[in-house]
């Protein structure tokens, strides 16, 4: 059952992600580094604390008695984050909502992964999953085919890719996704996917945090069994202080190459509208990681909790793809070629799910 949760958990926080740039579509008028920087500001500074106060008890207690070493580790690793979460507003302009989240989010998955376990096999810690422990036994052995399956899901979405680019012509592109670059996106994509699982080593980094909130939650609460369904919420606020330094400096330098500052005050836009869908999409942002800490409070926040929370996002990403028409003209061929991808990459989820289900037996 305790799985069965995980898994509801991390799909609705990857539909929360994968949903999350569309209502940016809705805002008119702005610069794209103006709706970034807004919709962010609700995304790393707003929401969270809000969360943490709702969901834990003295979070603001527990950040100021970190130690400097996870305080600083975290943030670091949060602004490493920033830069790959930069790029994948980047990635979506030139790639779309499908191609680009399949490849951005791909590399995520993989990378997200496997680091925190290779990084556990050279500085073990109790309870811990290492990469020695993927090779060695036959649940981790089952997740690491899962790891490569999405692998090869990512490149069979990239083939699809290519060959929309041979097929449409520049105008035909154009209709759904205006600034379409296949050369261009695929390589902010790579970085960016590489740098955005970050993310989940600064959920490592500030695994302290988590361990005093949940311990405050069990002394609080001797009678319950389990772990803390909100404890990742107190190291958010943390690490996305570091995504926050990172995107409002390169935000604030394009508002002022492009002389775009005018954008926040600009009453010939729908200033009001364009607020309300940028504080939308940034609290659907956020929502991603709510859910993905309630989801790794029953799965772990091993390769299992990452690659489900990536694939699920990937999943309703290119949902809205096709919602949206991004392969729209392509031949039937192209089209087939992406739904393979998509299913590739699902069947990836089934695999790591299963291989994290014969672990907890």
């Amino acid at each position: 059952m305790q799985i069965i949760l995980g898994i509801i958990f991390h799909f609705i926080g990857g539909a929360a992600s994968g949903s999350f740039y569309v209502p940016y579509n809705k805002v008119k008028g702005w610069h794209w580094e103006s709706f970034w920087i807004i919709g962010g500001l609700f995304s790393w500074l707003i929401i969270p604390p809000i969360a943490a106060w709702l969901t834990v008890p003295h979070f603001a207690e527990i950040i100021s008695q970190t130690p400097a070493s996870t305080f600083g580790w975290t943030y670091f690793w949060g602004v490493l984050w920033g830069i790959g979460g930069l790029m994948y507003g980047l990635g979506m302009r030139y790639l779309g909502m499908s191609l680009g989240n399949s490849v951005l989010l791909g590399f995520t998955s993989a990378f997200g992964a496997l680091a925190p376990s290779i990084y556990y096999n050279f500085h073990p810690q109790a309870g811990k999953t290492t990469f020695h422990d993927l090779l060695t036994n036959s649940w981790g052995q089952i997740v690491l085919i899962g790891i490569i399956l999405c692998l090869a899901g990512i490149f069979i979405c990239g083939k699809a890719g290519v060959s929309k680019e041979r097929e449409l012509s520049e105008e035909k592109k154009q209709e759904s996704i205006k600034e379409f670059n296949l050369v261009k996106g695929l390589i902010v994509c790579i970085v960016a996917g590489i740098l955005s699982a970050c993310f989940n080593y600064g959920i490592e980094a500030g695994s302290k945090m988590a361990e005093v909130a949940n311990t405050m939650w069990k002394t609080a609460n001797p009678t319950e069994t389990g772990n803390f369904l909100y404890r990742n919420n107190v190291i958010y606020i943390v690490l996305l202080w570091g995504g926050l330094t990172t995107n409002f400096i390169w935000t604030m330098f394009l508002n002022f190459r492009n002389k775009s500052f005018a954008d926040y005050t600009n009453k010939k836009t729908p200033l009001l509208r364009n607020y309300i869908f940028c504080a939308v999409a940034g609290t659907l942002w956020f929502l991603q990681f709510f859910f993905y800490g309630m989801g790794e409070s029953k799965l772990g926040n091993g390769a299992s909790s990452w690659i489900l929370h990536m694939s699920f996002i990937i999943l309703v990403a290119n949902m809205w793809g096709f919602a949206l028409k991004e392969w729209k003209g392509v031949s039937k061929k192209t089209r087939t070629t992406i739904i393979i991808g998509v299913i590739t990459i699902i069947l990836s989820v089934i695999l790591v799910g299963y291989g994290n289900s014969l672990k907890s037996n």
